[in-house]
């Protein structure tokens, strides 16, 4: 029986290229875990193993890895920094209860490490907070914890200081302790020595040391009246203050120091151990009412002796087979036990469970509360489907995944190919819910949807190389929506007499513009009975049935509220059949009358940019129809957000890379749906009419 107090399941996440996977190979090193560290830029690192990953030196897919340090368990998840993955990042937040925010020195809080940092924030998931690449140019750590608290709005605790900054950075002070740890130029992790503060730095250290212990005994009342009567806390006391402040998010312990250089990593890994909580002392998972999808009211204790609740966070299918990333809460799981899926009401056997080491693997016999592991060949569990024991059923709070909003038409080269197509992306869809694939039924074209253009260029890629299925890609496709600008009122009456028994519904009904983001919304203010209770959902259901193809260019309708407020029945006639065809015939007739409009995504885009480039880049924004919403000046560059419609950001990186002499960097995701301009309407009008005229 294991220590449940010994665990922390943490996960590591930042912008793209501020060094998480680099920092997640420092803490294997450090935990003896591997031997030789691999280097990212090499392409050899131990959680990026997908040849993809290791070509682009970015990080794709989650990968687990578990290790030891001072007698406790940690199970670390490396996530991608980028923006066309973060499904991959929110899912691991739902399943971890600490987690490491790493931010560059010199590029500081940057566009993804706000999204991510937001998705922790909604998962209520305690940090700490890790400033690396101290020793590049530029480097500031001051900076960085200001852009902490002004960006983010969220509060840095500083627990260490660097000495030294770029090319000078040799180690860190612990404000805490007050000793200084000073690494030699050997470059191993484990050649440091421990000094007495440097001299030009005692005021400095002095000034954080207050600030620190300020902060942390406003945990605890009784300390905090000692302290103001000059009672001077414990060091085990201040340690209790900051354990506490990190679970509430009161505050984030603020380390620094260098992955690559192996400076400061110890500190956070202790830093892990003392202040991130045990899985016991999160708050338990929720349970949810099936149909419904809304709280119980009961939750998912983290106890062993407590009935199996876990749930499926991850799939992914490797060359052993598919394997399911699974988060035990409560109860424990052995090999040969039997366990329902809630989701879809069968059960599974637990075959072999193993250990991730990110693709090596340990065998398990049992594993309990508390545990990250996967099982392997599991048949009908998908991500989000909770596993539980089958006397005792319950569902865990599911997971929501963004809708893509970029599709691209493929069709396989040989004419053979389309079973192992078929085969290969069902596997895929599977890995990945932000990942979608449908099948245009005029033309019977196969449709991949994504994220954006990196997310499913590496798709295609992955299906190439991991499957054999080589592609004829088409251009990509935007998601364009449709709807209504004007409130209109009208009836509809679908009658047919037809020997035998007849057919008849009519409706009176008020359709207007919703609220942005409502989607399609019915109501029946019916009264006096002239349309049955009965024939109401009939009603809803004609309507919503039409909403996936609009009147304009057959886009799916967005925003719109309908009303029923009167009509009539006939004793014999009227069915549930009868109305919904009436509802059918009623959104042909009004949509066209109502002003129907063409929605297109619209994108945040945020641009980093040289300042000598700034005015080509707003320029080239500007011919985008972009709107330009805020510039921000750093140390070696200048940030520009702004929004942007999807449409015309198509190739945008090659474009930047050119104006910017391969100096800039981008990142964009949704943002919401805008009215189209009228040119860009019809001529998206007119391509859709010719679409199916050729078909």
């Amino acid at each position: 029986m294991a220590d449940l107090s010994k665990y922390r399941n943490i996960g590591i996440f930042a912008h793209v290229d501020a060094g998480k996977t680099t920092t997640t190979e420092r803490i294997l090193k450090l935990t003896g875990k591997i031997h030789k560290t691999g280097e990212v830029h090499d392409g050899e690192s131990t959680t990026d193993f997908m040849e993809q990953e290791a070509e682009r030196g970015i990080t794709i897919q989650s990968a687990a890895v578990t290790c030891e340090w001072k007698g406790h368990r940690l199970n670390v998840i490396d996530t991608p920094g980028h923006v066309d993955f973060t499904v991959e990042v929110y899912r691991s937040l739902k399943v971890l209860d600490g987690g490491i925010g790493v931010f560059c020195g010199s590029g500081g809080v940057e566009p993804q490490s706000e999204t991510n940092w937001r998705y922790a924030n909604e998962s209520e998931v305690a940090r700490v907070i890790f400033v690396n690449k101290l020793d590049r140019m530029g480097a500031d750590f001051y900076r960085v914890v200001g852009q902490v608290e002004n960006v983010l709005a969220a509060n840095p605790l500083v627990m260490t200081l660097p000495i030294g900054i770029e090319d000078e950075f040799c180690g860190v002070v612990d404000v805490l302790s007050k000793k200084a740890y000073v690494w030699d130029d050997t470059g191993l992790p484990e050649n440091y020595e421990v000094q007495d503060v440097p001299a030009d730095m005692v005021d400095k250290v002095e000034e954080y040391h207050e600030m620190l212990i300020e902060t942390a005994v406003e945990q605890d009342d009784d300390l905090m009246e000692a302290y103001m009567e000059g009672e001077m806390p414990s060091v085990e006391q201040i340690k209790e203050c900051i354990r506490k402040g990190t679970r509430d998010l009161a505050f984030f312990p603020t380390y620094c120091g260098s992955a690559f250089k192996n400076k400061g990593v110890q500190l956070v890994l202790d830093a892990v151990v003392d202040y991130l909580p045990a899985p016991t002392e999160v708050d338990p998972q929720p349970l949810t009412d099936p149909e419904t999808g809304e709280p119980t009211g009961e939750v998912a204790t983290v106890d062993a002796d407590e009935p199996l609740k876990a749930l499926a966070f991850k799939i992914m299918d490797d060359r052993f087979g598919a394997l399911t990333f699974i988060r035990i809460y409560s109860g424990r799981m052995k090999k040969g036990d039997t366990v329902l899926n809630s989701a879809t009401g069968k059960t599974e056997r637990i075959g072999r469970m193993v250990e991730m080491q990110a693709d090596e693997r340990n065998e398990l016999t049992e594993a309990q509360a508390g545990d990250i592991i996967a099982v392997v060949g599991m048949k009908n569990v998908q991500t989000g489907h909770t596993l539980c024991d089958p006397k005792h059923e319950c569902t865990l709070e599911a997971m929501i995944f963004p809708d893509p909003v970029i599709s691209i038409a493929v069709a396989p080269k040989d004419k053979g190919g389309n079973e192992k197509m078929g085969i290969a992306i069902g596997k895929m869809v599977a890995e990945d819910p932000s990942f979608q694939v449908e099948t245009d039924e005029d033309s019977g074209e196969t449709i991949l949807k994504g994220m954006g253009e990196l997310h499913l260029d590496i798709k295609v890629d992955i299906l190439k190389r991991t499957y054999g299925v080589d592609l004829i890609v088409g251009q990509p496709q935007v998601a364009y929506r449709e709807t209504i600008t004007q409130e209109i009122e009208d009836s509809y009456t679908h009658k047919k007499q037809s020997g035998g028994s007849g057919q008849f519904g009519k409706i009176d009904y008020r359709i207007k513009p919703g609220e942005p983001n409502s989607g399609y919304t019915f109501s029946s203010s019916v009264v006096g009975g002239n349309v049955p209770k009965e024939f109401w959902p009939a009603v809803e259901k004609g309507f919503k049935m039409m909403m996936d193809e609009g009147v304009l260019a057959g886009f799916p309708v967005l925003d719109v509220e309908v009303e029923l407020f009167d009509g009539g029945f006939h004793a014999v006639d009227s069915s549930a059949i009868a109305f919904e065809i009436a509802a059918k015939g009623a959104f042909r007739q009004s949509i066209p009358k109502a002003g129907p409009q063409l929605l297109e995504p619209v994108m945040k885009v945020d641009v980093f940019t040289p300042e000598d480039n700034v005015g080509d880049v707003i320029g080239d924004l500007n011919r985008r129809r972009g709107m330009i919403k805020d510039q921000e000046a750093g140390a070696t560059g200048v940030r520009i957000k702004g929004e942007v419609p999807l449409s015309e950001m198509f190739g945008y990186i090659g474009h930047l890379r050119t104006i910017t002499s391969g100096r800039g960097q981008f990142s964009m995701e949704f943002s919401h749906y805008a009215p189209c301009p009228a040119n860009v309407a019809d001529a998206v009008i007119a391509a859709e009419k010719e679409k199916k005229a050729a078909k």
